[in-house]
């Protein structure tokens, strides 16, 4: 029965974290082509602040409780399958790419443009390619 309800939190967290992961980087499109210190782009440095920081924080940090949790739980440590090494590689990316985003919350806090719509665009297919691999390997563990 634990193994359910770390599974249930797990997924919960996860999602949440997704949501923020996706919509972070959509948020500096529109913020890269507002102009520095105007109305709208203190709304963005807002939005862009409250939602790293209440939402993407807590649900990264509690995907990684449950995950671990769940890991020492089925004992998958203990033999470390293919599937789950590319599963963590896959995890360590998602959340270095979270750091990175954090970066641009930043930057974008202080007033600078890092880079154009175009490129945060681009890097918005990041969590959902990286999202793919990780569910593949978790359910088909096919490695």
């Amino acid at each position: 029965m634990l193994y359910l309800w770390l599974k249930a939190f797990h997924i919960i967290a996860v999602m949440a974290w997704m949501a923020g992961l996706f919509y972070l980087p959509r948020l500096f499109v529109y913020h890269s082509d507002v102009a520095p210190g105007s109305a709208s782009s203190e709304t963005f440095k807002t939005m862009e602040r409250r939602l790293l920081k209440a939402i993407m924080w807590p649900a990264m940090i509690v995907s990684w409780g449950f995950g671990v949790a769940l890991a020492i739980e089925t004992r998958v440590l203990s033999g470390w399958p293919l599937w789950f090494a590319g599963k963590a590689i896959c995890v360590v990316a998602l959340t270095a790419f979270h750091f990175w985003l954090g970066q641009f919350v930043t930057r974008f806090a202080r007033d600078e443009r890092p880079a154009n719509a175009r490129f945060f665009r681009m890097i918005n297919e990041v969590p959902t390619l990286l999202l793919i691999a990780i569910v593949l390997l978790a359910v088909l563990k096919p490695l």
